[in-house]
C-alpha cells in the first residue's frame, strides 16, 4: 500500500474507526505508543494510523515532523510485532503526512505490545477482554497442511520421498496392497493429494527442493552443531530445503555422528547410555515439522551441542497447549502432516510425543525437558543429554523393565521428583499411593509433615545407609529422647520452639509440638508462658 496526495483527500472525509486512525503529533509521538496501536489495528483486522492530520471534525492536515527515518521505524516495528507493516510518507502541500499501514493479524494469534493484547474503545488503547481473546484462539482450528497449494503440480514431489513414505507404512501395517500403488494414488488415500492436485502436507513431506523454494520457502529445518554457546559461525551447519521423507535419515546421521555413548558400572555390567536418546530425537524432531506455524516466516532449528539439544520452530504453542499441561492436551497444528506421521509408524504413540520425550529423560536420569524462551512466536525444546545420576540407573534396572512398563509419565514424573528431593504436588498425591505399594517409595510422617523418599532398598544399593536414615530421620522415642535432653541442659532459661525445632530439623512445627505434649503428658517437662514467649523446662520432681 502506498498512498498518495489524493488518497489523503479522499480519506479525510471518512470516519475514524475499525480502520483508520488519525494523530496531529506535530512535532512528537512515543514510539512505544505508535507500537500499541499497530498491535490493536492488527487485532481489528489491521488499518492504517495516520499522523499529521488531526482527529476532530473538520479533519484538517497540520502537517508532522516525527519519525523522519520511516524505514528504520518499519523496520523496528516488524521486529517486533512479527508483521509486515508499510508505511507512506506522502507530502502534501498543506504538510507532512505520515501513514502506518498495518495487516490483520494471523488467524488464531492475537498480537501483544509490551506484554499485552491490545484493542481500541473509543480514543483509548484497553486490554481485550477474555471474551476477544477467547474468540481469537478458537480460530485455529484451521489445518494449514490440508489446504491445497493450488500453484503445485505432481512434478514437485519428489519419487525417492515418496517410495520411503511407502516402505516405511509397508513396514507397519505389512500391506502388501501398498507396494503396486502409483505415487498419486498412494498420496490420495493419505490425502496429500486431494481431487488430483497437491496439498501444503504434500509439500512439506514429499516436495522438492526447488519446489519448496517456490511455493513454501519457510519449510527448511537447519541444522547446526557447536562446541558452545557463543556467537558466531557454527561448526557445521547443513539447510534441508526438501520434503521431510528425503531429509529424516540425513539429520539423524548428522547428530548420531556426535552421539558419543556415556558407559557406567553396575555390579558386573556396563550400563552404555546415549547421550542423545534417538526416540526422542525422532519425537523433538517429528513435533517441531507437524506443530510449527508455516504461515510464519522462518525455518525449524536443529542446534546440537556436545551434551544439549537444542530445537526452535515458529509459532508459540497450539491454543490450549502451555507448558503446564503439555503432557495432557494434544492439539497438532498441521493435523494432515500427524496423520501421515502416524500411518508410517514415525509417531510411536498417537499424540504423545512429549510424554516419551519426558519418561525416557528421566529414565535415564537427565534433567527434563526445558521450554525457557518460547514464546507466541516460537517454541524453544532443550533437551538436557547429560545423566546426572548413575545410582539412580542402577536402581531403576533393579526395578525391572517390565515393571517400569507399566508406569504412566505421571509415576515417571513422580519418581524424579522424590529423587530430586522436591515436593510433591498436592494433586498428584493420590497416585504417589500406587508407588510406594510398589515398594518403590516410601512415605515418612503424616500430615502436614509428610514427606517422600525413595524405598530403603535404593539406599542400600548404592552404599548410603546413613543417607536413609538421616532422610528417614530417628524413631519417635529418640526424637523424644534428643528433645528432653536439649531441655534438661537448658532448664534456667528455658528453651523455646523455635530452638528445638533446630535440634530437629527434619521434622515440621507440628510433628516437634506432638512430642513435646507427648513429654508433658509424661509429667518430664512443662512449659511456662503462653504462645510466642513460652519456654520449656525440666519438670520439678
Amino acid at each position: 500500500m502506498d498512498w498518495s496526495v489524493a488518497d489523503i483527500d479522499r480519506i479525510l472525509s471518512g470516519a475514524e474507526g475499525e480502520t483508520l486512525e488519525f494523530k496531529a503529533a506535530r512535532r512528537n509521538f512515543h514510539f512505544d505508543e505508535l507500537l500499541k496501536y499497530c498491535a490493536a489495528l492488527a487485532n481489528e483486522g489491521g488499518g492504517s494510523i495516520v499522523f499529521g492530520v488531526t482527529d476532530q471534525r473538520p479533519r484538517t492536515i497540520v502537517g508532522t515532523k516525527i519519525f523522519e527515518q520511516p524505514e528504520r521505524t518499519r523496520a523496528t516495528l516488524i521486529e517486533k510485532l512479527h508483521l509486515n507493516i508499510r508505511f507512506s510518507d506522502i507530502s502534501h502541500p498543506l504538510g507532512r503526512v505520515l501513514a502506518f499501514h498495518i495487516p490483520s493479524r494471523p488467524t488464531g494469534r492475537p498480537i501483544q505490545a509490551a506484554g499485552v493484547y491490545w484493542s481500541r474503545r473509543g480514543d483509548s488503547l484497553v486490554p481485550m477482554d477474555e471474551h476477544q481473546l477467547r474468540k481469537i484462539f478458537s480460530e485455529s482450528g484451521h489445518d494449514f497442511s490440508a489446504d491445497v497449494c493450488f500453484e503445485a503440480t505432481l512434478n514437485d514431489l519428489n519419487p525417492v520421498a515418496i517410495e520411503n513414505f511407502r516402505q516405511r507404512w509397508f513396514a507397519k501395517t505389512g500391506n502388501q496392497k501398498l507396494l503396486p500403488l502409483s505415487d498419486t494414488q498412494l498420496l490420495t488415500d493419505v490425502e496429500a493429494v486431494i481431487d488430483g492436485q497437491i496439498t501444503y502436507a504434500a509439500l512439506i513431506l514429499f516436495g522438492t527442493r526447488k519446489a519448496l523454494g517456490r511455493h513454501l520457502p519457510q519449510s527448511e529445518v537447519i541444522y547446526e552443531f557447536r562446541l558452545t554457546d557463543a556467537s558466531g559461525p557454527a561448526q557445521q551447519r547443513v539447510e534441508y530445503r526438501e520434503g521431510f521423507f528425503s531429509s529424516y535419515e540425513s539429520i539423524q546421521d548428522k547428530i548420531n555422528a556426535r552421539n558419543d555413548i556415556q558407559h557406567f558400572q553396575s555390579g558386573l555390567f556396563i550400563l552404555d547410555v546415549p547421550t542423545f536418546d534417538d526416540r526422542v530425537v525422532r519425537e523433538a524432531l517429528l513435533n517441531a515439522v507437524s506443530h510449527r506455524d508455516y504461515e510464519l516466516a522462518g525455518s525449524v532449528f536443529l542446534r546440537q551441542y556436545p551434551r544439549r539439544l537444542v530445537v526452535e520452530s515458529p509459532g508459540g504453542f497450539p491454543v490450549g497447549v502451555n507448558e503446564g499441561n503439555i503432557l495432557d492436551r494434544q492439539s497438532p497444528r498441521n493435523r494432515r502432516v500427524a496423520d501421515i506421521f502416524s500411518k508410517c509408524g514415525l509417531v510411536e504413540r498417537s499424540g504423545q510425543g512429549m510424554n516419551l520425550i519426558y519418561e525416557t529423560s528421566i529414565r535415564q536420569s537427565k534433567q527434563l525437558p526445558d521450554f525457557s524462551g518460547t514464546d507466541q512466536y516460537q517454541v524453544i525444546l532443550s533437551i538436557d543429554g547429560q545423566v546426572h545420576d548413575p545410582r539412580f540407573l542402577e536402581f531403576l534396572e533393579k526395578v525391572g523393565q517390565e515393571r517400569l512398563a507399566t508406569f504412566s509419565t505421571v509415576d515417571f514424573l513422580l519418581l524424579d521428583l522424590v529423587h530430586r528431593e522436591q515436593l510433591v504436588p498436592s494433586h498428584l498425591l493420590n497416585r504417589l499411593q500406587t508407588l510406594i505399594g510398589m515398594g518403590v517409595i516410601e512415605r515418612i510422617g503424616r500430615g502436614r509433615g509428610v514427606r517422600h523418599l525413595l524405598s530403603r532398598s535404593y539406599y542400600s544399593m548404592i552404599g548410603q545407609k546413613g543417607a536413609y536414615t538421616r532422610r528417614k530421620g530417628l524413631d519417635r522415642e529418640t526424637n523424644k529422647a534428643l528433645l528432653l535432653r536439649h531441655i534438661e541442659q537448658n532448664t534456667q532459661t528455658g528453651s523455646r520452639l523455635e530452638e528445638l525445632m533446630q535440634v530437629l530439623p527434619a521434622l515440621s512445627k507440628g510433628q516437634v509440638q506432638r512430642l513435646l505434649k507427648d513429654l508433658k503428658s509424661e509429667e518430664k517437662i512443662a512449659v511456662r508462658g503462653v504462645t510466642r514467649a513460652a519456654t520449656w523446662h525440666k519438670k520439678s520432681q
